[in-house]
């Protein structure tokens, strides 16, 4: 069954009062506007509550279910108006991408993480219905990108929430409206919250080839010998990072490829954070979608994040690096791509189950 009710907003609709526009199924959605200017949508449920900013690449801005915050620590207090993800990096999720992505290179001119960010959405709104899973309320959105003598594409986001549930889904459509190929590159770059003592699991060993440290450093990660020697280290035996359970090693930031995850016979996977009281962060999605899957990890006095899977279609190190290795896709004209990823919080038992489920893999 797949039944929908769609209301198409408009920025009058949010002002500085927190004010409800629909109650369904045990949610309820409510519209709002940081003092920065910033519209958000507050989608909450008997768990907890997401804040999605609809008109601001559709940025999770922030995540909290069952009295856990789930979201990274970091400087922002509320969203700030800028044209690049450093200028407002406290967000939960964002859409990294699409046509270039990642830290740009010596050769690179584009944006850090894109062009996708930040993007200013064409249009918003919320849908609520019920599909073959049961009842939900979504944040919908459409941005058109058109640039003369350059790409043309539809990229509509999605985020979806479900009564009594504390996993959510973040999802991107992408569609070239182009008759000319174009280039893809798309991460789902979520930012959980650092959990000293947590344990990493993950349907992959902890060994050189299958947890990779990225030794090609960005130029905005300061270097020193111990910086360096620890990412030497960390090259011949990165399973000291299994357990988060010494925090100066993760400043400067420290980047890893996990490789070979093992999949269901659908190619789906799964890797969790589990936290020193049982509980977990927990993230799910489909390695035909996402062939790449990335580790940040970063800790000081400005920021505490832990990134433990960022599902992508390449690895972050700029397009010209990422078209050396043939990890920048092409999409045809015409063509349409679609990614879904489904992550959030696991009670202990919720947790203990789904780590045999992992290691079952």
């Amino acid at each position: 069954m797949n039944v929908r009710t769609a209301i198409h907003f408009r920025k009058s609709f949010f002002g500085e009062a927190e004010r409800p526009i629909a109650e369904a199924h045990g949610m309820t959605a409510s519209l709002f506007r940081y003092d920065s200017g910033i519209e958000a949508v507050r989608l909450s449920n008997r768990r907890g509550h997401l804040v999605v900013l609809p008109y601001y690449g559709q940025m999770v801005w922030d995540a909290v279910f069952d009295g856990v915050d789930l979201t990274m620590a970091n400087m922002f207090d509320m969203p700030r108006p800028a044209s690049e993800i450093v200028g407002t990096y406290g967000c939960f999720a964002f859409h990294s991408g699409l046509l270039r992505n990642g830290c740009p290179g010596p050769q690179d001119s584009h944006l850090l993480h894109g062009e996708m960010p930040c993007a200013p959405m064409d249009s918003a709104g919320l849908e609520v219905g019920e599909d073959d899973e049961g009842p939900y309320m979504a944040v919908t959105g459409l941005r058109n990108y058109v640039m003369g003598f350059g790409a043309h594409y539809a990229a509509r986001p999605r985020v979806v929430l479900r009564p009594g549930s504390a996993l959510f889904d973040i999802r991107m459509e992408v569609e070239n409206l182009s008759g000319a190929a174009m280039d893809l590159m798309y991460m789902c770059h979520v930012n959980f919250a650092f959990a000293e003592g947590a344990r990493i699991v993950q349907p992959a060993p902890f060994t050189p080839e299958a947890t990779a440290v990225r030794t090609a450093v960005p130029a905005h990660v300061p270097r020193s010998p111990a910086y360096d020697a620890l990412l030497a280290d960390l090259a011949r035996d990165p399973a000291v990072m299994e357990v988060l359970d010494e925090p100066h090693r993760y400043d400067p930031e420290q980047v890893f490829y996990i490789r070979g995850l093992r999949t269901d016979e659908e190619g789906g996977t799964a890797v969790m954070m589990r936290r020193r009281e049982g509980d977990a962060f927990h993230i799910a999605y489909s390695t035909r979608e996402f062939p790449k899957t990335v580790r940040w990890v970063l800790v000081n006095s400005d920021q505490k994040v832990c990134a433990f899977a960022l599902p992508s279609t390449c690895e972050p190190e700029g397009y010209t690096a990422e078209s050396a290795k043939g990890n920048v896709q092409t999409l045809a004209g015409g063509e349409t791509r679609r990614f879904s990823v489904r992550l959030g919080y696991l009670t202990a038992d919720e947790a203990e189950a789904e780590e045999c489920a992992i290691r079952a893999l």
